[in-house]
C-alpha cells in the first residue's frame, strides 16, 4: 500500500540483525563448556550445573558496563576490545566472593545497526569469556534511532557463578597482621573515563590518534587496553592458600572499594610506592589537578584487584600469582581500628 510504513523505514533493520547472528554463532561456540544445552539462536540458554564438583552449591551474580570507554572506542573506530572490559568487570566483581565464573550474558545496544560492527564488539564478548572459562550464553540486540546518535553504542553484560557455601569470601575472616597484596592493572581498566576523556580530549587538546610521548603510545591505544581479567589465577590461589577477602577496584578506586570486603573494627593501610603505577595516572592526575585522595578515589591507580591474606600466607600466595603472570605485590597491611565502618589510610611517598 501506498501509506505503508516499514519497520526498516522507521529505522530498524531486521535483516541485519540476522546477518549479525550469522556472524556471531562461530564467536558464541568458542565459548561454550560442556554443561552448555543448546545452541545460539533460541529464546533462552540453557546450562546444566555442574553438581558433581560442588556439595552445596551458591549461585552468585553480577551486572555492569564498560561506562563511556564505549565512546572512545567509537571515536577509535576500534570496537573488539571493550568486550573484553565488559566482560571482566562483571567476572571479575563475582570472583571476588569466590565464585568460579560459569556463564555470561550481553545487551549491545546502538542507534543503528551493522552487523560487522556487532559482530566485532561480540567477538572482544567471546574473548573475555574464554579468559574467564565462562560460557556466553546468550545476549540482546537493539536497534534504537533516536535513541543513540550515529555510530553510538553502548553495553551491558551479566555473569553467573558458583561457589560451595561454605566457600563463600566475605571479609569477615579479615584479622589485623593480615597482608594486602594487589594485583596490577593493565591501565584506567573501565572506570573514570568520564573525567579521562574531559582531561585528554578538552584539557589537553589531544585527538584520538595523538601520540603521547609519556605514555609510549597513542590515545586510543593507552585509553582502549581492555581490563584485566583475573579469574584463572586467583581460582587456581585459592586451591593453595586462604584468602580472606578480595576487592575488585573499580568506580570509587582503592579508598571506596577495599573498605567494602572489610568487617567493622580495621583499617586497611595502603603503603604507596610498593607498586608500579602506568604513567597514564600522573598525566591525568595533573591534568585534572587532582587532589590525592580525589585520585585514589576515581582511578585504580595501577591496582586492579586487592586480596588480603595472613601474614603466614603471603609469599606462597605471591609466588603463586606471579607464576601465573601476574604482577603481584605486598601493598599494605590489616591493622586495628576504631568501631564503626572499616576505612583505607594512605601512606607513604606518593607512588
Amino acid at each position: 500500500m501506498k501509506n505503508t510504513v516499514t519497520y526498516a523505514a522507521a529505522g530498524v533493520n531486521i535483516d541485519e540483525g540476522e546477518r549479525m547472528v550469522s556472524l556471531i554463532r562461530p564467536m558464541v561456540r568458542s565459548t561454550h563448556r560442556k554443561e552448555v544445552l543448546g545452541d545460539i539462536g533460541s529464546f533462552a540458554g540453557f546450562f546444566r550445573l555442574p553438581s558433581r564438583r560442588y556439595r552445596n552449591p551458591v549461585l552468585v551474580s553480577g551486572t555492569d558496563g564498560v561506562g563511556t570507554k564505549v565512546k572512545v572506542a567509537s571515536m577509535a573506530g576500534k570496537l573488539d576490545t571493550v568486550g573484553i572490559d565488559l566482560v571482566a568487570m562483571c567476572v571479575n566483581d563475582i570472583l571476588v566472593h569466590g565464585a568460579e565464573p560459569i556463564f555470561f550474558l550481553d545487551y549491545y545496544a546502538t542507534g543503528k545497526l551493522s552487523a560487522r560492527d556487532g559482530a566485532r564488539v561480540v567477538s572482544g564478548i567471546a574473548e573475555g569469556c574464554r579468559q574467564a572459562g565462562c560460557a556466553l550464553l546468550g545476549g540482546e540486540t537493539a536497534e534504537m534511532p533516536s535513541v543513540y546518535a550515529p555510530g553510538e553504542f553502548d553495553l551491558a553484560g551479566f555473569a553467573v557463578g558458583l561457589v560451595e557455601r561454605r566457600s563463600i569470601i566475605d571479609g569477615r575472616a579479615v584479622l589485623p597482621g593480615d597482608i594486602l597484596i594487589g594485583l596490577s592493572s593493565s591501565g584506567l581498566h573501565s572506570n573514570g573515563y568520564s573525567l579521562a576523556r574531559k582531561v585528554v580530549f578538552d584539557l589537553m587538546k589531544k585527538k584520538i590518534h595523538s601520540r603521547i610521548p609519556e605514555w609510549s603510545a597513542t590515545v586510543a591505544d593507552e585509553l582502549l587496553k581492555p581490563t584485566r581479567i583475573y579469574v584463572r589465577p586467583v581460582l587456581s590461589l585459592l586451591r593453595k592458600v586462604r584468602i580472606r577477602s578480595m576487592a575488585h577496584i573499580t568506580g570509587g578506586g582503592i579508598l571506596g572499594n577495599v573498605p567494602r570486603t572489610m568487617p567493622d573494627g580495621v583499617t586497611a593501610v595502603i603503603e604507596k610506592g610498593t607498586w608500579p603505577v602506568p604513567p597514564v595516572f600522573g598525566t591525568l592526575v595533573r591534568g585534572a589537578r587532582l587532589p590525592e585522595e580525589e585520585a585514589y578515589r576515581t582511578f585504580n591507580m595501577g591496582i586492579g584487584m586487592v586480596l588480603t591474606v595472613r601474614a603466614a600466607d603471603a609469599a606462597r600466595a605471591l609466588r603463586h600469582l606471579r607464576r601465573a603472570g601476574e604482577s603481584a605485590h605486598p601493598i599494605g597491611e590489616v591493622i586495628k581500628g576504631r568501631k564503626g565502618c572499616p576505612r583505607v589510610l594512605l601512606a607513604g611517598g606518593r607512588p
